[in-house]
């Protein structure tokens, strides 16, 4: 029963193991020779580490852009609220005024 159920995954283009792939992380285990693998692999972290690098400059890039943004918005807003405080009060429609009995 499992070879047919694996048979018909096969067969429909589903792999059984699927493996998340990193664009340029080479598979070292194909690689002869112990001096070719830790080359590999060594390029392989020194890629990473340049990913884990740009990324984090990235982030902190967008940090720093939204904090800009906040401080812009607080001065706005103390700006919005100091000129609110100068306005001279609405006059209130007189509401409890009673209706004319005729």
């Amino acid at each position: 029963m499992l070879k047919i159920a694996v048979l018909w995954w096969s067969i429909i283009g589903v792999d059984v193991a699927l493996a998340q792939d990193i664009a340029g992380i080479e598979d070292c285990t194909k690689t002869s020779g112990l001096d070719k693998r830790t080359g590999c692999l060594q390029s392989n972290i020194n890629l990473l580490h340049q990913l884990v690098t740009k990324n984090s400059r990235d982030v902190q890039q967008r940090l720093n852009a939204a904090l800009n943004e906040i401080i812009a918005l607080k001065s706005a807003m103390t700006t919005l609220q100091a000129r609110m405080e100068q306005l001279p009060p609405a006059q209130k429609a007189p509401s409890d005024k009673k209706p004319d009995a005729k």
